[in-house]
C-alpha cells in the first residue's frame, strides 16, 4: 500500500465493525496496525455522529499489544502517564512526547544515511544527547512537587542502583562493542 498525504478514512458502524472506504470491506484492529507500519495515517470516525474515534482505537491496539506481550512502554513510563493525567503538568505531557518521537524519528533517519557515508556510523548518530537532557527537564518539571521524588529523580532509601541504571550501563557496553566491531569493517 502507497504512503499517501491523506489519511486512510475508516467508519465505524453502529454494529462497531470497521469499514475501509478505500477498498470498500471491513477491517480489524490489527489490520489498521498493518496500515499504520506500513506509512499510512489513519482516520477513524463514527458513521453516524462523524466523532473522530482515532485516538481511542489507537489506544486499544496499544493495549492489545501490550496484553499480548510485545510490551514497549514500561511500567514506569505508564506509571508517570497514569500520574500526568491526575496532574496539573497534563498540558506538557503531549508536547513532550510528540517532540521526544520526532526527534527519534529525526535520529532514525540521519542514522540510516549516516550507514551509506561515514566511516564509523555509530560516531555520528545524532540526538541521544538532547533526548536525555529533554526528558530529564521533564521529569524534573513533572515530578519536581510529587510525592517520593526530588529534583534529581525518585528517592530511594538504599542507594543500590536501579535495574535502569544498570540496563543503561549493560547498553553503553554493547553500544561501545558495536563502534569497535563497526570500526573494524
Amino acid at each position: 500500500m502507497a504512503v499517501t498525504d491523506k489519511p486512510l478514512l475508516i467508519k465505524r458502524y453502529a454494529s462497531r465493525r470497521l469499514y475501509n472506504t478505500e477498498t470498500s470491506d471491513y477491517v480489524t484492529l490489527e489490520d489498521i496496525a498493518g496500515f499504520i507500519r506500513q506509512g499510512r495515517e489513519v482516520q477513524i470516525v463514527d458513521l453516524k455522529s462523524g466523532d473522530d474515534l482515532t485516538r481511542q482505537y489507537l489506544l486499544q491496539i496499544v493495549a492489545e499489544h501490550e496484553s499480548k506481550g510485545e510490551s514497549v512502554l514500561p511500567v514506569d513510563v505508564l506509571t508517570d502517564l497514569v500520574r500526568s493525567y491526575t496532574s496539573g503538568v497534563q498540558s506538557i505531557v503531549p508536547q513532550f512526547l510528540a517532540s521526544s518521537f520526532q526527534m527519534l524519528r529525526e535520529s532514525q533517519t540521519k542514522m540510516m544515511e549516516n550507514l551509506t557515508t561515514f566511516p564509523n556510523p555509530m560516531a555520528a548518530v545524532p540526538g541521544f544527547d538532547a533526548i536525555r537532557k529533554q526528558q530529564e527537564a521533564f521529569l524534573k518539571t513533572v515530578m519536581g512537587g510529587m510525592p517520593g521524588w526530588a529534583a534529581s529523580g525518585p528517592t530511594r532509601e538504599d542507594d543500590a542502583p536501579t535495574p535502569a541504571s544498570d540496563d543503561l550501563a549493560d547498553i553503553k557496553k554493547q553500544l561501545a562493542e558495536l563502534r569497535k566491531k563497526l570500526s573494524k569493517l
